[in-house]
């Protein structure tokens, strides 16, 4: 099936040239790589400016421009409060070094690496599965959202074509990133900063030249009514929602693992502080810019609904895209595709690097009946990277997404953050906290599980709103986590007082 682009040579050549480029650079920092130390945190030797750089590249990722898109396709200028609340929790963050300070004073290179050191080695290994199952189910989606941008863009919209986009997209970086490692991510997450960034202002400010403030305003009001605008409108998303999305953005800042291993790859905690304040800027963009794409495509599609069919899937997360492909100038979109290239290439990197390194130093090597060595260590990792791959290629096929793609992340990841939250609080700040503490707030989170679709049909969980929903179950998990963390800690002490139990 091809649909209606404005995708041309010129553009294939842009797109294949950044490919081979980036490519070329992932592979050439495997020369840097000498110890496991060098692969997982780069030595330790982060600066502001990379720092900086590298965390507003991978967390502004083309399934962040996806989902957020889709977002302010079908709730409009709402979303924009949501770009805001993740900025302000990312700023708190720097400016307070609320847990990503202490962690980085530890010298951790992942949070279950503090689990052991707090709690002891039982803990860690369970914090690791968590951890690690949670954040490979919730990488799940990547592929096929990323791949549905370029399929789009290039007008390729049947699954054919898809799977094969995936599976393209997929070697590549496993690729450079097999080899290099962290060192390879920073490199790699630089140069796509830089062509990210450029698409970024490029493609904003030619949709503000071809649709005024006024213009979208009206239409998406007169479309989908006051709740479009205000949040807290009747039909809008509501304060309980909004309450979770704000506590999504304090979790993403400084509980997520890709978040924490940029804090363990800095110099010292003063680079910390800078990173995520500084960063904080990131996370009010990687929304705001999408979430105005979704609502330009949403105004440009009324006027052309030829371009989505009712034989397209994925429509909504189709539309930003498809819009794109057709309002832009050739040569145009072949910058905005490396672009998005770019923002992808970043987010996989992190990823398949981070919950690699997580099953690799916090699973395998703590079970192991003898001390593994950095070589051994790097290449379990690599290993274990190439299976999170085929698990990604199956996963984003088969798994029937059945509701938006963003409060999919934001499930799949409460499942290991809402019990860690309590974890990391009660261990850093309260000298009382125990092991029995850390498993019952884990056991808590992880009933999140069941706001996943296919789970809470499973269960026969009736739902009117599947986003009010995930918010109810996700800030109530929270809460029982809290509870049990004190709870189990007070009822059920540690026996032992050493220096392991030592708050930071």
């Amino acid at each position: 099936m091809i649909g209606h682009t404005n995708f041309s040579t010129a553009d294939w050549a842009i797109v294949v040239g950044f490919l081979v480029i980036s490519t070329g650079l992932g592979m050439w920092a495997w020369r840097y790589m000498r110890n496991m130390e060098a692969y997982v945190v780069a030595g330790r030797a982060v600066r502001p400016y990379l720092g900086v750089a590298s965390i507003i590249a991978s967390e502004m990722g083309l399934v962040t421009v996806m989902y957020s898109a889709e977002k302010g396709y079908t709730t409009g200028f709402a979303a924009f409060y949501l770009a805001l609340s993740a900025a302000v929790a990312s700023l708190v963050v720097g400016l307070t070094g609320f847990i990503i300070v202490p962690l980085r004073a530890r010298g951790v290179m992942t949070i279950p690496e503090f689990y052991e050191q707090r709690f002891g080695r039982d803990v860690r290994v369970c914090g690791g599965l968590i951890l690690a199952f949670s954040g490979i189910l919730n990488m799940g989606m990547f592929l096929k959202a990323d791949s549905l941008f370029v399929t789009s863009v290039m007008g390729m919209l049947s699954g054919e074509q898809l799977k094969l986009a995936m599976t393209v997209m997929l070697g590549l970086v496993l690729t450079y990133t097999l080899l290099g490692g962290m060192i390879s991510v920073l490199i790699t997450d630089y140069m796509q900063f830089v062509i990210m960034s450029i698409a970024l202002v490029a493609v904003s400010v030619f949709l503000m030249a071809q649709f005024s403030w006024g213009q979208l305003v009206s239409t998406v009001e007169a479309q989908k009514g006051l709740a479009a605008i205000d949040p807290l409108a009747p039909g809008g998303m509501g304060p309980v929602y909004m309450i979770w999305m704000a506590f999504l953005g304090l979790i993403g800042a400084c509980v997520w693992q890709t978040s924490v291993m940029r804090a363990a790859s800095a110099e010292d905690t003063r680079t910390v502080r800078i990173t995520f304040s500084w960063g904080s800027l990131g996370f009010l963009i990687r929304f705001m810019v999408p979430y105005f794409w979704g609502i330009c495509a949403f105004a440009y599609l009324l006027q052309r609904p030829d371009l989505l069919g009712e034989g397209v899937p994925d429509q909504s997360l189709r539309a930003m895209p498809v819009a794109l492909a057709n309002l832009l100038p050739m040569g145009a979109i072949g910058v905005l595709t490396a672009g998005m290239l770019a923002a992808a290439m970043s987010t996989y990197n992190t990823y398949l690097h981070t919950w690699s390194a997580v099953l690799t130093q916090d699973l395998v090597a703590p079970l192991a009946h003898r001390e593994l060595g950095s070589t051994q260590r790097i290449w379990i990792a690599r290993g274990i990277m190439l299976l999170i791959g085929v698990f990604l290629l199956v996963w984003g096929l088969w798994y029937p997404l059945g509701q938006h793609l963003w409060d999919y992340m934001a499930v799949t990841g409460a499942i290991y953050f809402t019990g860690a939250f309590a974890v990391l609080t009660a261990g850093l700040y309260w000298k009382r906290a125990s092991r029995v503490g850390a498993y019952a707030a884990f056991a808590c989170g992880f009933l999140n599980i069941i706001s996943l679709t296919p789970v809470a049909d499973a269960l026969g969980i009736q739902r009117e709103s599947g986003m009010l929903y995930s918010a109810i179950v996700g800030l109530s998990c929270a809460a029982l986590a809290g509870v049990a963390m004190v709870a189990g800690s007070l009822l059920f002490p540690d026996r032992r007082s050493d220096a392991s139990q030592e708050v930071a």
